[in-house]
């Protein structure tokens, strides 16, 4: 087997829906409520404000930018906390990870850690995963190119070729590990790949464990 094996988490681990959240409906309803705006509008706003910055710029995951930037009354954690509840596992991830534990097993995402930490503890993750990387708050990367997943496997004291690494991102988590001497596979988990490329895809967790197992058998 690989001597490491990582994952995405964002939707790979877990849903989207609690990060969505977060970013498109909590955040302006607080803005609404603090200025007396309709939500509606606060979201447009809230949106208008978010493009203005862009997926390039380190400001874009940053909660505490946002928080300091729309004057909001509240903590990040608090906010982080409040849309808990969003929070939700794919249903096959707890028994491939008890069937991949012994392995050493880490995670690669480009959340902050403000965010992943608060999923990570809620979700009960931690006793699986001997690392948590994240390109943002630990690389000062916006996205997760070749060399954070280099880093990463500096960090694990591995060679590229003896990791594995799934996520649901055809760039970021697939080629860009690709690019790193890893090998990877593309989570597709709404079928939604209509060729081109030669692509390793799975559509599941439970298909990357057989994959795997069977790549390194």
């Amino acid at each position: 087997m690989y001597e490491v094996i990582s994952f995405d988490l964002d939707g790979t681990l877990v849903k989207m829906d609690f990060v969505n959240h977060v970013w498109l409906e909590r955040i302006p309803e607080l803005y609404a409520e603090k200025y007396g705006m309709d939500v509606e509008r606060a979201k447009k706003y809230i949106m208008d404000e978010y493009m203005k910055v862009g997926p390039e710029a380190i400001e874009w995951y940053d909660i505490h930018y946002w928080i300091d930037k729309f004057k909001l009354d509240v903590d990040w954690k608090e906010l982080l906390m409040s849309c808990s509840s969003y929070l939700e596992m794919y249903p096959e991830v707890e028994e491939v990870l008890r069937n991949l534990s012994g392995k050493k097993l880490i995670i690669i995402s480009n959340a902050a850690h403000e965010f992943i930490n608060v999923e990570i503890s809620i979700l009960n993750l931690s006793p699986y995963f001997d690392r948590i990387f994240s390109a943002v708050s630990d690389f000062g990367k916006t996205k997760k190119d070749e060399d954070v997943y280099k880093m990463a496997m500096e960090e694990m004291g591995v060679d590229g070729s003896d990791a594995v690494h799934v996520g649901d991102n055809l760039d970021f988590d697939y080629r860009a590990a690709k690019r790193a001497g890893m090998d990877a596979y593309y989570l597709d988990r709404e079928g939604k790949w209509n060729g081109g490329d030669d692509i390793d895809i799975v559509s599941n967790l439970a298909e990357f464990e057989r994959r795997i197992r069977e790549r390194r058998a």
